[in-house]
């Protein structure tokens, strides 16, 4: 039976969920790599995952960066729901504008200490 070298998984939930799922993997003894997690309207946000990612030493994959062609600042109600006349409050993954200026400067700032880079 072959092991595989790393766990991947989904979870879009609030910090107590993700540290739950992290928690039920670590069992494993397997490096954990959470490859989406981002979705500000569902609770989930880089201030409430990230550093408990760090914590965990968990990488973690962000779906979507620049808003654009991919729509992925759009929430998951865009599917019943377009935003044509106006943009939603909270964008749901996204972190910069077209021009390369943030969505929240406080959420890039974060990233950056995190990982350690000025």
């Amino acid at each position: 039976m072959r092991r595989s070298s790393s766990l991947t998984f989904h979870n879009y939930g609030w910090p107590e969920e993700f540290e739950q799922k992290v928690k039920q993997l670590e069992q494993f003894h397997r490096p954990l790599i959470c490859t989406e997690y981002m979705a500000r309207g569902a609770g989930s946000t880089f201030d409430t995952i990230l550093p408990l990612a760090k914590q965990y030493h968990v990488a973690a994959i962000n779906w979507g960066l620049v808003k654009g062609k991919t729509q992925t600042n759009l929430p998951w109600d865009s599917w019943e729901r377009p935003y044509v006349l106006t943009q939603p409050t909270i964008w749901f993954h996204d972190v910069f504008y077209p021009d390369g200026t943030p969505y929240r400067q406080h959420e890039v700032d974060l990233m950056r200490q995190l990982t350690g880079r000025p």
